[in-house]
């Protein structure tokens, strides 16, 4: 499935439903800290430990894995609303990260 794909998934689940005048930029936003957050509730007590623990032990229909899917269909959704090429954002950021944070010098190591 292809990140396309996806926003469409999300957009027909929003149409479906009549939810277009409710997904405003500034209410899709918040929606997209409020799963945020909800996510971290999982870890907040863990120690660092044992979140990495649970590499490989997260299943898809876990609820780590919902807040995750979550948070991915808001900000899909809000990419939906303001028309965003995801992808092309993602690749234009990790240029500009890439400078920002340049690999470091192995000889300094």
């Amino acid at each position: 499935t292809n990140l396309a794909q996806l926003k469409g998934l999300v957009e027909q689940f929003v149409a479906e439903r009549h939810w277009h005048s409710f997904h405003t930029p500034k209410n899709l936003a918040t929606s997209i800290l409020i799963e945020a957050a909800e996510l971290a509730e999982h870890f907040q007590w863990e120690t660092a430990e044992q979140t990495l623990a649970l590499r490989g032990l997260v299943s898809f229909d876990s609820p780590i894995a919902q807040e995750m899917a979550d948070t991915l269909a808001y900000l899909l959704a809000l990419a939906n609303v303001l028309d965003v090429d995801l992808s092309r954002a993602l690749q234009a950021k990790m240029v500009l990260n890439a400078i920002k944070y340049p690999v470091p010098d192995s000889s300094q190591a």
